[in-house]
């Protein structure tokens, strides 16, 4: 697991490989992310934007941009965490993903990014 703590939000993502699928003719191995978001920050947030940078060792870097996570866009009180999966094919055996969260302050609305550590996406076989 790997966590960043920007302005009090902690973010700690864990992976799992999946299997390997065919789709269009090619072969894509599968990666799901789990993301807990935490607000231990004394202010009430809410998670408005995701930007993700995903790198696959045989292509370029894919950006992913898009409101919410999963089509929410959750308000955490200070103590209360938000968690969540999703998943990203890669044509490669081995890959990353690094980005951040547009947070907003809802009694302020000051708008702050929320770092998401960079996670490795690696098949099994390659960590023997």
């Amino acid at each position: 697991m790997v966590e960043k703590v920007t302005k009090g939000i902690k973010i700690s993502v864990k992976t799992n490989f999946n299997g390997s699928s065919y789709r269009n003719n090619r072969l894509y191995h599968i990666f799901a992310y789990y993301i807990t978001i935490e607000n231990n920050s004394s202010q009430t947030v809410q998670l408005k934007d995701r930007f993700w940078k995903i790198y696959d060792s045989l292509n370029d870097v894919e950006i992913v941009t898009g409101e919410g996570v999963i089509g929410q866009t959750p308000i955490l009180e200070p103590n209360e965490t938000f968690s969540y999966n999703s998943g990203c094919f890669l044509e490669s055996t081995m890959g990353a993903m690094k980005g951040y969260y547009t947070m907003i302050d809802i009694h302020s609305f000051e708008e702050f990014k929320v770092f998401i550590p960079t996670f490795q996406l690696i098949t099994p076989i390659l960590l023997n």
